[in-house]
């Protein structure tokens, strides 16, 4: 049977720590986690079985086994000691039999995203950002139909544009939308973006190193790979939709809180084919993984044992052809989530009555 590894993360320290060590979640605080996670060896999570292919009715398991470091850990630590427990984490997805390794969360970005890793293991490694791009884009699309709202009309922001996976969805977008707003840090890496996507944008591109503009967007896409919060419900206008493909996520919980006029959905949420039992509960519903985990799984289903997506420089010919493999073996998007919940029909409906209130109003 070929086999597949994905490294998992605590990225909400004391509820993903509670999630494999229920008692050391309960009595050690977010800052004795992240002291803690120093010394931490990896940790073996769980067996991955049921997978089935729908093309070819093959049959894969893996295992996830978790990095100890949080996210804040990784940015605090010097790059080569986190490198060396990623690697750490990698040599027992090797020791597992795995013949293709997944990198999740922070494991994929820190860094130069996978190339120092991919080098230092023998088994062949993806951060699974191709397929993200393509279900964050997908996501995006089907939230804008349920909202009423038309891409190729709308202004479209994508917060952390420069970044690896922001830059490829900023592309796609671009061949889409009326006008895309392309948002990060770095202004000069902004305009090279710019004048590169220009060649073939359908859009009126825009950029700006200010979150401020995004009250122009009614639909924003938000990739940062920032440890906390960057957006806001100051930040947003009524009725408009937020897609965090973010991990730590990139939108405050104040906007569920207090922003009943915005619908807020996860990015990257897919349906896995076969009975699958993944033996660990990550906050998803039976069935359905992110979409970085559905790029290691579907490489494993394919026999493609090679280093996939690993850099900064992926390109949109290999996006599209993950996610043709992905489909031919049976995975979908799903349906939408918000902060961990599933988002109803009437939630989405109480957001435009809402939406149009606070229209009437401004």
């Amino acid at each position: 049977m070929d086999t597949f590894a994905f490294i998992i993360h605590p990225i909400d320290p004391k509820r993903d720590v509670s999630r494999k060590f229920p008692f050391l979640g309960k009595v050690l605080t977010e800052k004795q986690i992240d002291f803690f996670s120093t010394f931490f060896p990896p940790v073996y999570i769980s067996e991955i079985e049921g997978i089935t292919s729908q093309a070819t009715g093959k049959v894969v398991k893996g295992w996830f086994i978790a990095c100890p470091y949080t996210p804040r850990r990784m940015m605090q630590l010097p790059e080569r000691t986190v490198y060396r427990k990623i690697v750490q984490t990698g040599r027992m997805a090797e020791e597992l039999g795995a013949k293709i390794l997944g990198l999740g969360a922070f494991t994929s970005v820190i860094g130069d995203a996978g190339v120092t890793i991919a080098k230092a293991l023998d088994v062949p490694v993806t951060t699974g950002d191709s397929y993200t791009v393509m279900m964050a884009v997908q996501a995006i699309r089907e939230a804008a139909k349920v909202m009423d709202i038309k891409m190729e009309e709308a202004t479209v922001a994508v917060v952390g544009a420069t970044g690896s996976i922001g830059r490829v969805c900023a592309e796609l977008i671009a061949g889409e939308a009326a006008r895309t707003l392309l948002i990060a840090r770095d202004e000069q890496k902004l305009i090279a973006l710019r004048d590169r996507l220009q060649v073939h944008a359908r859009s009126e591109l825009c950029i700006s190193t200010k979150m401020d503009v995004l009250k122009d967007a009614q639909l924003i896409l938000t990739v940062t790979s920032a440890i906390h919060d960057v957006i806001r419900p100051e930040h947003l206008q009524p009725g408009s939709v937020v897609c965090d493909v973010a991990r730590p996520r990139d939108v405050s919980a104040m906007v569920a809180a207090v922003r009943d006029d915005i619908l807020v959905i996860d990015g990257g949420m897919v349906d896995v084919p076969g009975p699958v039992n993944f033996h660990f509960n990550f906050g998803f519903p039976e069935g359905k993984a992110y979409a970085c985990m559905a790029e290691t799984i579907a490489l494993a289903l394919e026999g493609r044992f090679e280093d996939y997506t690993v850099g900064k420089d992926f390109t949109l010919e290999r996006v599209r052809e993950i996610t043709a493999i992905a489909e031919r073996h049976g995975f979908r998007m799903s349906g939408f989530r918000s902060f961990e919940r599933e988002v109803t029909e009437e939630q989405i409906e109480a957001v435009r009555k809402n939406a149009r209130k606070g229209n009437r109003r401004a």
